[in-house]
């Protein structure tokens, strides 16, 4: 299966020279039908700690990623922006019709009255309108990518840009000033009669020196792991790493099963980690703690925050803003194996682990 994917998807290759060439940009057109954006940004100060906006256009074929309960018209009509704080919210989710609610074209999308996004490489603008949660923020992306997905023949590709974001934030008429890196995301895909993916962890923080740590993870119905990857970005060398071979994820602790809006029941993780350890002696070691603010909206899961722990080789910092976005549609939690069951999982899916102290 890994050598499989490794013919399909060429985003391996092209992050071991993570060079920015042309970038992909734009709309629904043509066999496209699935469109995503999105911005994340870590380590904003409490009560936000972290900020996101991440639109879906058009719902496709995949357990983990379609919110069934978002659609009213068709699943290639229908829009969805999830936009959050760590504070608490009850509006972070909005579904639209793309026909009747949404206007698109080049270099701009507007989703009904709410949110608008402008502008092309390396200047955007995004602007949300709401009640409880409004922003007018201006990015300005760097030439530091990283490829997450690249299929061939152009079915799909997904990158993130390292980028710096400035602008103005209110929450429930709290005015707050936003100066911080983020991750500026893009994918499109062919409308799949149907992919086997039903699990998926990301999580984004923002290190000290102006670093950033990118974190994934997906696995099948099956709970076999399909990629699991460490990116670590440097805005001051302009050097980005990613990092593939005995990369562990593992919960250790969970809060009570919840049930989202469309049926799917899920356990989110109340602490996990993270490992690598490279053959050249490199070592990134990641425990966290999430912050329990965990909201729905994100495809069919869940974004949230996390303290968390980090070192990467000899250098250690701690944090209290890390971000988080977690689905579990797999149809036997792992949290309900017995012991028996998860040995047998581990053989099947063996990563080495260790980290020198």
């Amino acid at each position: 299966m890994p050598l499989f994917q490794d013919l399909f998807d060429q985003s391996k290759q092209l992050n071991r020279a993570p060079l920015q060439a042309h970038l992909a940009y734009h709309a629904q057109k043509g066999r496209y039908k699935i469109i995503h954006q999105g911005l994340m940004i870590p380590g904003l100060p409490a009560p936000l700690h972290y900020l996101n906006f991440i639109s879906l256009i058009g719902q496709p074929n995949v357990p983990m990623l379609r919110n069934e309960s978002a659609i009213h018209t068709t699943a290639l009509d229908t829009a969805t922006t999830i936009s959050s704080v760590s504070a608490h919210m009850l509006g972070q989710l909005h579904s639209y019709s793309i026909e009747h609610e949404c206007q698109f074209r080049k270099e701009y999308f507007q989703f009904s009255d709410r949110e608008i996004i402008t502008g092309n490489f390396p200047y955007f603008r995004i602007q949300r309108k709401d009640k409880e949660l409004s922003f007018d923020l201006s990015i300005t992306t760097s030439n530091i990518v990283s490829y997450f997905t690249k299929l061939r023949m152009g079915l799909a590709d997904h990158w993130s840009l390292l980028c710096k974001c400035e602008g103005q934030l209110i929450y429930k008429q709290q005015e707050f000033e936003i100066q911080q890196m983020g991750s500026f995301e893009y994918a499109r895909s062919i409308n799949f009669s149907y992919l086997p993916l039903a699990f998926f962890t990301y999580q984004v923080i923002n290190l000290e020196n102006q670093r950033q740590l990118l974190l994934a993870q997906i696995r099948d119905p099956f709970n076999n792991v399909l990629q699991s990857r460490i990116y670590l970005r440097d805005a001051k060398t302009g050097v980005a790493q990613m990092f593939d071979q005995n990369v562990r994820f593992k919960v250790h602790r969970v809060y009570p099963k919840v049930k989202t809006p469309n049926g799917q029941s899920m356990y989110l993780p109340r602490e996990f980690e993270w490992g690598y350890e490279g053959k050249d002696g490199t070592c990134i070691s990641v425990q966290a703690q999430s912050r329990g603010d965990f909201k729905f909206g994100l495809a069919a899961g869940y974004v949230g925050s996390f303290k968390y722990q980090v070192r990467i080789n000899h250098h250690e910092e701690v944090g209290e803003s890390g971000y988080c976005e977690y689905i579990d549609c797999r149809s036997l939690n792992w949290q309900e194996k017995n012991k028996q069951e998860k040995m047998r999982d581990e053989l099947a899916n063996p990563v080495p682990f260790a980290c020198k102290k």
